[in-house]
């Protein structure tokens, strides 16, 4: 899929007016500060999800510098060909809640645009993915798996529920006893359910470590090798039910010890990705640059991940992007990402003038400005 057109009104800081980028890479550079990411997040708000950058809708209608407060609205329109076809999306923020028009039909929620539009988003905060703990990591998995497969939602939900319950029951088995044979019962539904979350989250990771490699090898022009792999807390085993009862055997092991915590001390809520570059862990050894690139790596093979599931590839945002990384891997992204749309933003002219093909928007007080190449 690909965006044709793109208005705002009253949205953040960006002056009312459109724009109409190209199916290639279109870089949107400027100054701190201009209106650059109020630009992508826009975008993105067009999948149904809420802001990237963990904003409030109430915050995103234009600021108002005479009170300090931001307005009662703001508007956005978005023409795109998808499913073989010209469509349009108009999303409205009002009073703080969103509603939405799809190609002439009105909807009540912001949310109601989801799975029309499809995007990719990277921004700094992504670079958490390494430097962080594990929750991070598990989190961008289920993200990625939660929209190519709408049913793992539901199933991670189920086994959220499930861990609640069974961390409630051992903190209460000191003073009842009796509840023992309840804790077996949730240990059998966690089991399961855990077994089928680890399961989904396997196959995923083995589907997109080819894409990984492949992205980073070209970003670093074959001379690092990055690996990623899934690490669960309790043994996978050679099928879904062998891991059940691996997982089953873990929790009955550890009961004791968890009784004692009142936490659940196993189980998917405790898996982790390795990632490493050159046989060194990306964590603790990576170098800023080796690590963006890693995770530049990762978001992308998550678009084509999507892509597979969608039948297109999904448009790619990356934002501030282009710090930290040398000529060369600049170099990959504004020139070798065929195939897909992708939007990046970056504050220096001289990175744009790498590009070879493709469009430029010069931001400037939030005022879009395209520029030829």
């Amino acid at each position: 899929m690909y965006v044709t057109r793109l208005a705002s009104r009253d949205y953040r800081n960006l002056r009312e007016g459109e724009i109409f980028p190209c199916q290639g890479v279109n870089v949107i550079y400027g100054g701190n500060a201009q209106g650059k990411t109020n630009l992508l997040e826009s975008l993105w708000l067009f999948t149904g999800g809420h802001s990237f950058r963990g904003s409030k809708d109430s915050e995103l209608p234009r600021l108002d510098p005479a009170t300090g407060k931001n307005g009662p609205g703001a508007a956005l329109e978005l023409e795109f060909h998808s499913e073989g076809r010209d469509q349009e999306a108009k999303l409205f923020i009002e009073n703080g809640r969103r509603s939405s028009v799809i190609n002439g039909v009105k909807k009540k929620t912001g949310s109601a645009l989801m799975g029309k539009v499809r995007a990719v988003i990277f921004s700094p905060e992504h670079l958490l993915l390494i430097k962080e703990g594990p929750a991070r990591r598990r989190s961008f998995l289920d993200g990625a798996l939660c929209q190519i497969k709408p049913s793992y939602a539901a199933l991670l939900n189920a086994y959220r529920r499930a861990l609640l319950q069974r961390n409630a029951l051992l903190k209460d088995l000191s003073r009842f006893p009796d509840l023992l044979d309840t804790l077996e019962i949730w240990d059998q539904r966690l089991a399961k359910l855990g077994s089928q979350v680890m399961e989904e989250r396997k196959k995923y990771t083995e589907r997109i470590s080819p894409d990984i490699q492949m992205v980073y090898s070209g970003i670093a022009r074959g001379q690092e090798q990055v690996f990623v792999s899934y690490s669960p807390s309790v043994g996978l085993g050679e099928s879904i039910e062998e891991m059940e009862e691996n997982f089953l055997k873990e929790l009955i092991r550890t009961r004791a010890s968890d009784s004692r915590s009142g936490f659940t001390s196993a189980g998917p809520h405790r898996d982790d990705l390795d990632i490493t570059i050159n046989g060194a862990s990306a964590r603790a050894y990576g170098s800023q640059g080796q690590q963006r690139s890693a995770v530049l790596a990762m978001k992308l093979a998550e678009a084509q991940a999507l892509s597979g599931y969608a039948g297109e590839a999904p448009i790619v945002l990356l934002d501030d992007v282009m710090s930290e990384l040398d000529q060369h891997r600049q170099d990959y992204l504004l020139n070798h990402l065929h195939g897909r749309q992708v939007f990046i933003t970056c504050c220096s002219p001289d990175t744009v003038g790498l590009m070879e093909t493709g469009m430029r928007f010069q931001v400037e007080n939030g005022v879009v400005t395209p520029i030829s190449v």
